[in-house]
């Protein structure tokens, strides 16, 4: 459809609503309140998904539902469907029609499964292989069209932040392939990416904090270059981005301590350090993105004690700086960690 103009209007006679053509997607006008169970949902267009996750109160609570919202217009989720294994710490990466799930915590140990799901229909998740490198918990997920790439992470046994990049093939199914490693060995990342490159951010490894930005350009394999440095080391971040910008936020300069609102921005083309956007409604670590070419939708993570009750959405617009506003409810709190993606990131 690239030969449609920027800026036609059609009328959808799936909705009874008018829709605008923004050059990349059809965004719905809207004249009232959104119901996001009108059958217009499950049709291709600006889709976020969000899954896995845990609460404490006080032990730990493994989610394995998924639940997705319609970018384009706020509103509170909606029931997608489960995970085969209820899990946090887990990261996620998609193609314009599939989302994986890779890796994760659950009750009897480390998860290497990964999991996918048809973005613009419903249902449960289907087995798709298993991690390559033992990228178990915490490690952060980009890609593009063809690939999804995942890096960082803890591996088995004690706490020990991996460097290691593994990816796969999103049309296909099959067990990851090593791509190369990342500049620093460290677990709690963000990470965002563009058609051609992916990136990472913060991150931590036992005492130190990472302040660095790694990127590679996804559709090679080999290791990661410096790209530049946060505006603060922090911990337990949230990334995510349109086709020109790269965005991360929330998370901790040190583990237990004040949670932070930031959001910051890089040019993700371009190599350089962060620079200051916006802020969030609150502090929050291990918050997730679900983005459009437009939109960027914050959800899950934690403000304040790990009770899971923090359910708000919140969204930015990634050409405007400024602060997020709301944007709706989730189901359930997702405090630890859930996996999150859309089929209209910065990587499409």
């Amino acid at each position: 459809m690239s030969d449609i103009p920027r800026g036609a209007i059609r009328f959808n006679t799936d909705s009874n609503k008018p829709e605008l053509w923004d050059g990349s997607q059809w965004a719905e006008f809207q004249l009232s309140t959104p119901n996001l169970g009108r059958s217009v949902d499950t049709q291709p267009g600006a889709r976020g998904i969000i899954g896995g996750g845990g609460f404490s109160v006080p032990s730990t609570t493994y989610r394995d539902s998924i639940e997705y919202v319609n970018i384009a217009s706020a509103g509170n989720s909606q029931d997608f469907g489960d995970l085969n294994v209820a899990r946090y710490y887990l990261s996620a990466t998609s193609s314009s029609t599939r989302a994986v799930f890779s890796g994760g915590q659950y009750a009897s140990g480390l998860e290497k499964t990964m999991e996918f799901v048809t973005i613009a229909s419903t249902g449960n998740a289907t087995d798709f292989g298993e991690d390559h490198a033992n990228l178990d918990r915490n490690s952060a997920g980009c890609g593009n069209q063809t690939r999804g790439l995942f890096g960082s992470g803890y591996a088995p046994g004690p706490f020990q932040p991996q460097n290691v990049i593994q990816y796969v093939t999103i049309s296909s199914t099959g067990n990851a392939n090593d791509f190369g490693d990342l500049v620093t060995r460290s677990a709690q990342r963000g990470a965002f990416s563009s058609s051609i490159r992916g990136l990472w951010c913060g991150g931590y490894y036992p005492g130190n904090p990472d302040g660095q930005i790694d990127y590679v350009n996804i559709a090679s394999t080999g290791n990661a270059q410096s790209f530049g440095d946060l505006t603060t080391a922090q911990i337990r971040v949230g990334g995510g981005s349109n086709a020109t910008r790269g965005l991360y936020f929330g998370g901790q300069t040190t583990p237990g301590g004040s949670k932070t609102g930031d959001i910051n921005y890089v040019t993700i083309a371009t190599g350089g350090n962060a620079v200051y956007f916006g802020d969030l409604l609150a502090g929050s670590e291990w918050p997730k993105m679900m983005s459009s070419s437009t939109r960027g939708v914050v959800a899950g993570g934690s403000p304040g004690p790990y009770i899971g009750t923090y359910v708000t959405m919140e969204q930015l617009n990634f050409s405007t700086q400024g602060n997020t506003v709301g944007f709706g409810d989730l189901t359930e709190g997702r405090t630890f960690g859930p996996g999150a993606t859309s089929n209209a990131h910065g990587g499409l």
